[in-house]
């Protein structure tokens, strides 16, 4: 996961939180849907997205993407970077194994 987060079941608390505005889980799918857990990814640019992009109908103001992009950036889920006049994000395939092993693991662990 990030390199700040130690996989306790509070991170994942805050994970889960900023996945429960239903924009930020939209952005977050549409990320992930390159990467299912276990699978292995295409290219490094196939798994990166313009943020432009991610916003694409949702019907949100620009200011308000960047908002969400912030969230899931800082609870870890995903990593940006600018190129030039753009700003790309992707998922660290890591992160969506850590998520499916964090749900399949029994509630006594």
């Amino acid at each position: 996961m990030s390199k700040y987060r130690s996989n306790t079941v509070e991170d994942f608390a805050e994970i889960f939180k900023a996945l429960s505005n239903s924009h930020r889980l939209t952005i977050y799918r549409r990320l992930s849907s390159c990467c299912a857990p276990g699978s292995g990814c295409g290219s490094e640019a196939d798994m990166r997205r313009c943020v432009g992009d991610l916003g694409r109908d949702l019907g949100i103001a620009p200011s308000t993407l960047s908002h969400h992009i912030k969230e899931l950036r800082r609870v870890g889920l995903i990593r940006v970077e600018r190129r030039g006049q753009r700003m790309e994000c992707w998922i660290d395939p890591d992160v969506l194994d850590a998520l499916t092993g964090f749900l399949s693991r029994s509630a006594v662990d």
